[in-house]
């Protein structure tokens, strides 16, 4: 009878988990196409272009890796 209790909390987890992570990927990623597009969107940030576009590429990057690992929902192995 405890199995199934503990299936259903680690089954929770997951979930919960991957929500997580997908929803914070899909925000980090967002602010690297924010820092990409803010010239056009008229955001003039005191910072070199290549710094912007450096660390924009790092948040869509790193966003893009949270979003599939909620998605890949392999927490356990």
């Amino acid at each position: 009878m405890a199995t199934d209790s503990e299936d259903r909390q680690e089954k929770n987890y997951i979930l919960r988990r991957s929500i997580m992570d997908i929803g914070m990927g899909a925000l980090i990623a967002g602010f690297g196409f924010f820092f990409v597009l803010a010239p056009k969107l008229g955001y003039d940030f005191n910072m070199d272009p290549v710094l912007r576009y450096c660390l924009s590429g790092l948040f869509i990057i790193y966003g893009a890796f949270r979003i599939y690992r909620g998605i890949k929902k392999n927490y356990f192995s």
